[in-house]
């Protein structure tokens, strides 16, 4: 894995002589932030070693290069997901790139399907804990002691100053933001409603098939994190309605410009 990693960041560095210390993953639909980048340049995944192309509708699979909000930042423009049939190392391997490239912090960003019923389609909400239930970790096999120890400490996988940065940036801008709990799953079906109900109880605010084994691979190697999730539809059961990916995309590409703004302020005001 390390020799995998020190490659593909070579490859990248031969391409970009951009340094960024923040790192983005953007999930369904968010991709367009990249629209507000500057002296963007852009890198297939097909063309980074050990990458793999993503197949799911509002993924780019691009790796970002540029400035945004004026700072340098590393963008991965969707992600790939283990419903796609790749293993945990797979799905992971962009968040342990970006270390690899000097990222410091990373901020994970996914579309979810909102449990608790004070949310609404088109809210932003912030990531602050998660229940993993996608029966998989990317930390099962052989510790890779370079990224991180074996038992890594989960009580705070994304960082409370972050969220605390997000919370002040929401605010600049005019902007109300919960915190909530994300509840992983494999997918790609949609939960049932019996399902919701379930998460529900087990104390689940939202839910979705991205962003904890990332989360987890990135805290183990010492990324700070930050989570936030778009709630682009009401999960299965809360409203008398079918689930479709493409309404989420489309609520994705509404609230497009207000999540521009809060990840330009998020930016602005790490340090």
């Amino acid at each position: 894995m390390k020799t995998k990693l020190e490659k593909a960041a070579q490859f990248i560095q031969t391409k970009s002589k951009l340094k960024p210390r923040i790192g983005l993953v953007l999930g369904s639909g968010l991709g367009p932030l990249v629209d507000s980048m500057e002296n963007v340049e852009f890198i297939s995944y097909d063309d980074i070693p050990y990458f793999h192309k993503t197949t799911v509708v509002g993924h780019q699979g691009r790796l970002a290069l540029g400035k945004l909000a004026g700072v340098d930042v590393a963008v991965m423009q969707g992600r790939i997901h283990a419903y796609e049939g790749h293993s945990q190392d797979d799905v992971v391997f962009p968040v342990r790139l970006l270390k690899q490239c000097g990222v410091e912090t990373v901020i994970l960003t996914n579309a979810s399907g909102g449990i608790n019923r004070a949310y609404k389609p088109g809210e932003l909400v912030i990531i602050g804990d998660h229940i993993n239930l996608t029966g998989r970790n990317p930390l099962l096999g052989e510790n890779l002691d370079f990224l991180g120890e074996r038992f890594p400490d989960m009580s705070k996988v994304y960082c409370p100053n972050l969220q605390a940065i997000i919370k002040k940036s929401a605010a600049s801008i005019g902007m109300e933001i919960k915190t909530g709990i994300y509840a992983g799953v494999l997918g790609p079906s949609y939960e049932t409603p019996a399902e919701v109900r379930m998460l529900g109880i087990l104390g689940a605010d939202m839910v979705g098939m991205s962003t904890v084994p990332e989360s987890i691979a990135a805290h183990h190697a010492g990324l700070k994190v930050a989570g936030l999730s778009c709630i682009t539809n009401m999960a299965a059961g809360i409203l008398d309605q079918p689930l479709k990916h493409e309404d989420i995309k489309d609520q994705a590409m509404a609230v497009m410009k207000q999540f521009s703004q809060l990840i330009e302020s998020v930016i602005k005001n790490i340090k």
